[in-house]
């Protein structure tokens, strides 16, 4: 028997290591959806658009559908709230009522920004409370999928991401590269305040194919995540020792923030992974070391 997946948001950073991670998964059927970056595969659809959604969904019947389309800029989000809410909330609750009606596990990718930051590390059973708009829409997001009865949901929290990438600017990790690298003479000022958990999306991608073929009862929600802790600034410093570039224009800013909306980062969101150890997969995480994989990407 074929196993069916769809992938929102394939084209990006994540939805891209997905795609492949699955592609390469024995009697594995993909359709992988993108919006803005459609071709090589991709099949365009506007998650916006419920009429399009419901043909596409009912046409391909799949047993899993894998979210990751989002707004996930925070500064984007806060320039135009109501439009982050139609992607991060209301396209999950459409989604959901699918899952009920087709029968599909509905996975969606959530953020350690829906924690405040002030009490790590979180388990899955921990209180939410976002600090900000764009982890807000994302809480939204997992209470709608929650919110439909007779879905089949799994959430599953993520923290900032880096991997393989057509553009350093794809994520909040890799374009601190171009950072390093500006040897232009601008000065950078970089967080090195807020701890965060740089965590690879292959080793995602390939944690997914391990669950989906799971045979076992899988929590409702589950936390996934790296355990190395880094500034953005200490980031910075590994990126400059493997370039062997200088870093002097990058300098650290210890200070709690002060402004609002997008500007406002939680402490420390370290999300608790026991959990999703607990369930036995082969090689259990398997993360990758965050240095290393550097190392080995950047000097190929």
């Amino acid at each position: 028997m074929v196993f069916k997946v769809i992938i929102t948001g394939a084209s990006g950073v994540l939805g891209s290591a997905i795609r492949q991670a699955f592609a390469g998964a024995p009697a594995t059927q993909v359709l992988a959806l993108a919006h803005s970056r459609s071709g090589n595969g991709l099949t365009k659809l506007d998650l916006l658009d419920d009429a399009q959604v419901d043909t596409v969904f009912r046409d391909f019947k799949p047993n899993w559908v894998i979210h990751c389309a989002a707004e996930r800029r925070p500064d984007v989000a806060d320039k135009d709230p109501d439009a982050a809410r139609k992607l991060n909330a209301d396209v999950p609750l459409h989604l959901a009522r699918l899952s009920k009606a087709l029968k599909f596990t509905l996975l969606y990718i959530s953020t350690d920004y829906v924690f405040d930051g002030t009490s790590p590390p979180y388990p899955p059973s921990a209180k939410p409370n976002p600090l900000q708009l764009y982890g807000q829409t994302k809480l939204e997001g997992e209470v709608s999928i929650l919110s439909v009865e007779g879905a089949i949901p799994i959430i599953l929290r993520v923290p900032v991401l880096y991997g393989p990438a057509p553009n350093h600017s794809d994520t909040a990790v890799n374009i601190l590269v171009d950072v390093v690298q500006d040897q232009s003479g601008k000065t950078y000022k970089m967080d090195h305040y807020a701890t965060r958990y740089p965590t690879n999306t292959t080793d995602i991608a390939n944690f997914l194919v391990k669950l989906s073929a799971l045979k076992k009862p899988i929590p409702t929600i589950l936390h996934y995540s790296a355990d190395e802790p880094f500034t953005k600034y200490e980031m910075c410093l590994i990126f400059a020792k493997i370039l062997a570039v200088p870093h002097g224009h990058i300098v650290p800013d210890a200070d709690p923030p002060t402004g609002t909306g997008a500007t406002t980062r939680p402490r420390d969101c370290k999300l608790y992974t026991q959990e999703t150890e607990d369930l036995g997969l082969q090689d259990g995480l398997g993360l990758s070391l965050f240095e290393e994989w550097w190392v080995g990407y950047l000097k190929k």
